[in-house]
């Protein structure tokens, strides 16, 4: 059963951030500027794609090339569902406080403002924390070599990218943002 809510919390993530997108392009905001920083960011879906499958191969029974699992552990995958459900959450709760300041990738025409209020007072990377928390659920969920080699990826390629962020954001607010900065930590 936890598998099953794992594979429905990947079904809320993308539609969350999907559903966004498209609330924000009738309003007539761009939001969606993936891999027009760095052109590598393009390598990101096919693999994305692959861990997708991955995981709901294993939860509904699909083929796989290896259904080995590092343990099993039900009160875990417990945990790792809850992990999963949190990291939605965390992910709702930041595209709330974003507002109409939502962005995939960096927006160097029309940044929006800065948001620092609502879970950014918490956090500067709020989304990143979310998936960073929604991955380490789904490994304990799905304990395999994809799910493990996705998280560390992932990890690096999130710090990767809120350095970039954090550059555009120095640059585009100033002294505004060196405060933020001293106030609120990067991740938690």
């Amino acid at each position: 059963m936890p598998q099953y809510v794992a594979a429905l919390t990947i079904v809320l993530l993308l539609a969350t951030v999907l559903g966004r997108v498209i609330l924000l392009r009738r309003t007539g905001t761009r939001a969606m500027h993936f891999g027009k920083v760095d052109k590598t960011d393009f390598l990101i879906p096919p693999v994305a794609l692959f861990y997708f499958y991955t995981l709901f191969a294993t939860a509904f029974g699909w083929p796989l090339a290896s259904a080995d699992r590092f343990f099993r552990s039900t009160a875990v995958a417990w945990l790792g569902a809850a992990l999963c459900l949190g990291g939605v959450l965390v992910l709702l709760l930041s595209l709330v406080s974003f507002g109409n300041s939502f962005r995939v990738g960096i927006d160097v025409d029309q940044p929006g403002r800065l948001v620092t209020t609502g879970i950014f007072a918490v956090s500067r990377n709020p989304i990143y924390v979310g998936f960073f928390v929604f991955l380490l659920g789904q490994f304990l969920v799905f304990p395999s070599w994809t799910p493990l080699v996705a998280l560390a990826v992932a990890t690096v390629l999130f710090h990767r990218q809120v350095l970039r962020e954090e550059g555009f954001m120095r640059q585009q607010y100033g002294q505004e943002y060196v405060e933020y900065c001293r106030r609120v930590r990067r991740y938690v």
